[in-house]
């Protein structure tokens, strides 16, 4: 699959500690899910696989079962008329005993340009924290007219994944 990817600075959100690029809005947000391995498994897996996504109400749609680099993936909001769609591609996944993740990429077609993450780690002290980290700014018309709403809509995003996330991964 020849990437689409409709921006240079691929891979910067491969650890939290990074500095983002400049010249886009950036967003650092963070979550404590639980405590030990197990909230680390089912939130790790929830995350890679899609089903955070989809229970946080967005429609995905890919032929993988979990996130790989190269992995095709289309997402949308909304309903009709007013769904949007977004065009991604995962750029790279963790699959480690403490770390597991992706972040996807913005192809053409994408209202945005820029790359999000979603990690869920767990530190030393067996605390599960999950991680959104972003930087994008707006590639259409529409979202360059929202302006700074478009931030605002982010963040909420990123608070809803973790909010649904915990759910996920603590069985509830």
């Amino acid at each position: 699959m020849t990437s689409t990817l409709n921006y240079p600075e691929v891979g910067r959100t491969t650890a939290s500690d990074r500095a983002l690029p400049a010249g886009y809005n950036h967003l650092r947000h963070r979550i404590l899910l639980g405590h030990g391995r197990d909230v680390l498994e089912a939130a790790g897996a929830a995350v890679t696989t899609w089903r955070m996504h989809r229970a946080a109400g967005v429609r995905i749609r890919t032929a993988a079962e979990r996130a790989e680099p190269g992995v095709a993936v289309e997402c949308a909001i909304g309903v009709g008329p007013l769904r949007v769609t977004a065009p991604c591609e995962v750029v790279w996944s963790s699959y480690r005993p403490d770390r597991i993740g992706f972040a996807y990429g913005t192809r053409a077609g994408h209202p945005e340009c820029g790359e999000e993450s979603f990690v869920v780690e767990m530190g030393p002290d067996k605390a599960v924290w999950f991680t959104v980290t972003a930087f994008s700014r707006p590639n259409r018309w529409y979202t360059r007219l929202a302006g700074p709403i478009v931030p605002h809509l982010q963040l909420r995003y990123a608070r809803r994944c973790g909010r649904t996330l915990r759910r996920l991964a603590n069985g509830s």
